[in-house]
């Protein structure tokens, strides 16, 4: 018999599930779906199901955020220089690209500056505040994305009299900067505020709506012909690109704003469509568009070289300068994968002569390039189903990023070792570090007892969690309507499991690919709707035809050379019982 992991399904509760068919008139499939997403109040089923913009609160209600409008309203009339600092990856970018075009159209022109990397460190750091500073003193300093914890770069900033604002959703992991403009709902606002787990760009974009109110509220006439939709094709990508839970007010921006991403005007955006193959007219855009194709071509300049270059493609009018952005770009992103690729392998290997047996690993190496190193860190999480930190050098420094599996907070498991960090930031489940390289064994230890701490001593076998059983003749378009009411998938709305049993293939599946490493197949159901199935990876061991077989598989429209069509993407077969 195949079986590759172990499946387990816990059914939601029944009563909850007929109480949401019958208030919401939904099918039972998608009321058991809400159900084991813990949405069981039909109100607040409903608001998941049709997200509304105008479900969005009142964003002068968090912390800070009207003194931080006002202050740049100041700076606006008064005339005054403004210098921006933003983060490399792709939630900086939006971040920076938001407020500075913002700023544009009420009638500033704000310097903006992002870190390189490799010469200048993540944020506010000294070397980047000095290179800003060396086009001007401003009299306003505004960082997103980044600063929270930069107490001694305010301080000096502050001394020379310049007023900072930061703007960012990194948690503290030290007492916050004095004398600036704080606005980070970690540090200040409840946990049940509905902005609470925004990224920088959701931050950003409240900031900007609570700008306009201020100047709609004076009776402006040219905020009144400010349309805020207009932002969140920034919003979307950034939400989604920074893996920050799709719930909340997050759900409600990225709902809307890959609505509006598909339709963006912004020359930088239809020629990042182009390069990265998006540009096909009438597909929606999926979370995963931005994950897979868009994300990593945005972040590929901050790893290799300067980030300020698709913030200035997404600033631009020229759609040929836009064109070849895109391009340098998409090549920086092939370098960035072959770069990744090789650090992959020599990790794994790393892993399995060394760490198998850790709770939480941490790999490091020379050679590696500090550019690559959180996408490696993803990838090794993903492979090992555990936490990983993966380190590149910099002198006598170590520097890296660490990414997260469901259950561990890995900025709380860093907070263990802080004696032996010299810098270290970021959210529960991504973080960014810098130690010593003659502390990194013992940092090993501590990480580990961290992890264990936090997790006990999980069984690490891979598990498949199905959220809901269907029937075979059930596998149709109509399934699929149900499924897109849950979309966008991302962080805290994982995209559903489905079992099925007793499925039978007509016709043996074909395998494909380099060493028949994946199968596909094609199944039509009593409907007579054709149903592709393919499987990644499962090549090895192919499903028998005529044969009765339980699967688990997700579900949803395949685009490929003109045609739409829906597809089951098997995860894990077995023989009937």
């Amino acid at each position: 018999m195949h079986l590759q992991k172990r499946w387990q399904h816990e059914p939601g509760s029944r009563e909850e599930s007929q109480l949401l068919e019958n208030q919401l008139h939904v099918s039972q499939f998608l009321a058991n779906l809400l159900v084991k997403r813990g949405l069981v109040n039909p109100q607040q089923a409903e608001t998941f199901l049709n997200p509304t913009l105008g479900s969005l609160t009142d964003p002068l209600l968090l912390t800070n955020l009207e003194q931080a409008g006002t202050r740049i309203l100041h700076a606006i009339r008064e005339n005054e220089r403004i210098h921006i600092i933003g983060d490399y990856d792709v939630d900086g970018v939006t971040s920076t690209t938001l407020l500075v075009s913002f700023l544009k159209r009420l009638g500033s022109l704000p310097h903006f500056i992002v870190p390189r990397r490799l010469e200048e460190g993540y944020g506010m750091s000294r070397q980047a505040i000095d290179r800003s500073l060396s086009a001007g003193t401003p009299s306003l300093f505004i960082a997103l994305d980044c600063g929270t914890n930069s107490i001694d770069e305010v301080a000096s900033l502050r001394s020379r009299g310049i007023d900072v604002i930061i703007i960012d959703h990194h948690q503290s992991t030290q007492a916050t900067p004095e004398d600036c403009i704080l606005v980070n709902p970690h540090i200040f606002d409840d946990e049940d505020s509905p902005w609470r787990n925004l990224c920088t760009v959701g931050l950003a974009f409240k900031l900007v709506h609570g700008i306009v109110k201020i100047l709609r509220e004076q009776g402006n006439e040219e905020a009144q012909q400010i349309d805020l939709k207009d932002y969140l094709d920034l919003v979307a990508m950034g939400t989604i690109a920074d893996l920050v839970p799709l719930n909340a007010e997050n759900r409600i921006l990225v709902r809307h704003g890959l609505k509006k991403l598909r339709k963006s005007n912004r020359c930088g955006i239809q020629a990042l469509f182009q390069v990265s193959g998006l540009g096909l007219e009438g597909k929606d855009l999926r979370a995963s568009d931005i994950s897979f194709k868009l994300g990593p071509r945005i972040n590929a300049s901050g790893r290799l070289a300067d980030a300020s270059l698709p913030i200035e493609m997404f600033l631009s009018d020229n759609f040929q300068e836009s064109i070849q952005a895109a391009r340098q770009l998409d090549e920086m992103n092939s370098e960035r994968q072959r770069i990744e690729r090789g650090i992959v392998t020599e990790a794994e290997a790393m892993v399995e002569e060394h760490y198998s047996d850790a709770h939480g690993v941490i790999v490091f190496n020379h050679s590696w390039h500090p550019g690559v190193v959180g996408i490696v860190a993803s990838r090794l999480t993903h492979i090992l189903k555990k936490p990983v930190i993966v380190l590149g050098a910099e002198g006598t420094l170590a520097k890296g990023s660490g990414r997260s599996v469901f259950g561990l907070d890995l900025v709380e498991a860093l907070n263990q070792a802080d004696e032996l960090l010299t810098e270290y930031g970021g959210h529960p489940m991504a973080v960014g570090l810098t130690i010593d390289q003659s502390h990194i064994e013992k940092f090993r230890q501590v990480f580990n007892d961290a992890v264990f701490k936090q997790l006990g001593d999980a069984d690490c076998e891979p598990t498949l969690d199905i959220d809901c059983w269907v029937e075979p003749e059930h596998i149709t378009t109509s399934l699929l309507e149900d499924l897109e009411k849950l979309q966008p998938y991302g962080q805290a709305n994982p995209e559903p499991i489905i079992g099925t049993r007793d499925f039978q293939l007509a016709q043996a599946p074909q395998s494909i690919g380099q060493g028949g490493k994946h199968f596909r197949f094609n199944h039509y159901n009593p409907a007579g709707e054709r149903v592709s199935g393919i499987g990644w990876n499962l090549g090895a061991s192919l499903p028998p035809s005529n044969t009765s077989l339980d699967l688990v598989f997700k579900f949803g429209w395949n685009h490929w050379n003109g045609a739409t069509y829906p597809q089951m993407e098997i995860l894990d077969w077995r023989l009937s019982e």
